[in-house]
């Protein structure tokens, strides 16, 4: 079937039963005005109503469907909300009040556990609290390898007040600001002020040390309610989103890059524009900045005019463009989720091809060297901000093929440090090269999966 109609179908259904409640009289509590504790059980969460979720009440959340690397899934851990996403059916074995246990690390619902269970996750859990004491040292430590080599270990956030998690896990900066967030927690559109305020208080957090702002990324499985007339795509992975909503809707985006030129005044601001696939779309999208600039300078609003410009590389047709990319941008950011998505064409949130959505696929391999080389050669910074460079396998191979910044969930830092600091340029090296030499990813996730542990013994894996 169409899976936009699909998903259109169950807003339908969604819209049927809040007009019955309505017409009923029924009050409709939300997630976001939970008054106890729960584990919330669904079948699907969106982005918007994931945002909404209040960390004091939601002691974790499973789902049935969606994938790792889906909006959901970041959000949750942007938010510190332990999840499982996309485990296939089990509501049906739930009535409610049932005792639940969420194994993320497997990615497993159990349901009314056996003392057995029981006592398991109770070691496990005091095995990781014993873990997270340990790194707790790390926090003031350099994120520097073995041999003196340091390694920019960065924060990826999607709200204002995350940028504090990063500061007291000892970030280096941020990486990626995810800032479509400002739209999907709200019911109205962001104004020019909403924006600029949120970017400060990021910007503040962090005095001397970057902060890159990503333009709006909407689309896809992030559709707010308060723009959704933009989207009327059959397939929207393929369709209107990211850069080229922002193109295509100028008011939209001039609001946005009105705020961040204002903002850079205050510190180390960079930018950077999701989802180009073409030398076109960038310039036309530095165009509008540079219009924007001469608007601010008509107006007499102070801004700052030599703003960094960069660009994530997540297309196939970027990365194999990425030498010309490198000669016009200012620095390149390796979005590896939809990179992995678009490569494999595996769609990142259908639970039924999740198995071939893999990180360690060889291909994904030799984009990433690809786009590092191109890097290089132009002498601008790159840096990984996907998922995989906060999964604590990839951190060395990652540093082997030469990159030397990296932008990674807030509660990964700690861990990734940790590893880092065991780690030597040689040796990681050697990993990367012989990573590059395997045909499957299996045998490359498996390979790295014991490097890791010759690295780092005590990691909690």
């Amino acid at each position: 079937g169409n899976t936009y109609l699909a998903e259109r179908a169950a807003d339908v259904i969604d819209l049927k039963k809040r007009i019955l409640s309505h017409l009923l009289g029924e009050r409709r509590q939300s997630l976001g005005n939970l008054t106890t504790p729960v584990v919330v059980l669904a079948n699907n969460l969106t982005p918007s109503e994931t945002a909404r979720l209040n960390k004091k009440y939601v002691l974790g959340f499973a789902t049935e469907t969606g994938g790792h690397t889906s909006h959901t899934a970041i959000l949750a851990g942007a938010l510190e909300i332990p999840a499982v996403v996309g485990v296939g059916a089990f509501l049906s074995d739930v009535s409610g009040g049932e005792t639940v246990i969420l194994d993320g690390n497997q990615g497993e619902v159990i349901i009314d556990p056996d003392e057995s269970a029981h006592e398991k996750y109770l070691d496990s859990h005091a095995r990781y609290l014993t873990v997270s004491q340990r790194l707790e040292g790390l926090r003031s430590l350099k994120a520097e390898t073995k041999d003196g080599v340091r390694i920019q270990l960065m924060g990826n956030i999607e709200f204002p007040e995350e940028a504090q998690h990063c500061v007291e896990r000892g970030a280096d900066g941020v990486g990626l600001y995810r800032t479509e967030f400002l739209y999907l927690k709200n019911d109205r559109e962001p104004t020019e002020q909403d924006h600029y305020e949120a970017y400060c208080r990021v910007i503040k957090a962090f005095p001397n040390k970057p902060v890159v702002i990503r333009t709006l990324d909407l689309g896809a499985d992030k559709v707010p309610g308060s723009i959704s007339d933009h989207f009327h795509s059959s397939n929207p992975v393929l369709g209107l989103r990211s850069i080229r909503l922002s193109l295509q809707n100028l008011p939209l985006f001039k609001t946005q890059l009105r705020a961040v030129l204002r903002a850079a005044v205050h510190g180390d601001v960079r930018m950077m524009f999701p989802l180009v696939a073409s030398l076109l779309e960038f310039r036309q999208a530095k165009m509008v900045v540079g219009d924007v600039m001469e608007d601010l300078e008509a107006e007499g609003i102070p801004f700052r005019r030599d703003v960094p410009i960069g660009m994530m590389v997540e297309v196939p047709a970027a990365v194999m463009l990425a030498e010309d990319f490198a000669r016009e941008a200012d620095f390149f950011s390796i979005g590896t989720n939809d990179l992995i998505q678009y490569t494999l064409a595996v769609d990142r949130a259908d639970p039924s091809v999740a198995a071939l959505y893999r990180s360690g696929d060889p291909a994904i391999l030799r984009l990433i060297h690809k786009v590092v080389d191109a890097g290089h050669k132009e002498q601008i910074p790159v840096t990984v901000c996907g998922q995989m460079s906060s999964s604590p396998i990839y951190v060395p191979l990652l540093i082997g093929m030469g990159l030397r910044q990296l932008s990674v969930t807030p509660h990964a830092i700690p861990e990734l440090k940790e590893i880092i600091r065991q780690v030597t340029i040689p040796q990681a090296e050697q990993i990367a090269a012989h990573a590059q030499t395997l045909e499957l990813a299996r045998d490359v996730e498996s390979y790295l999966q014991s490097e890791l542990k010759k690295i780092c013994p005590d990691s909690y894996l």
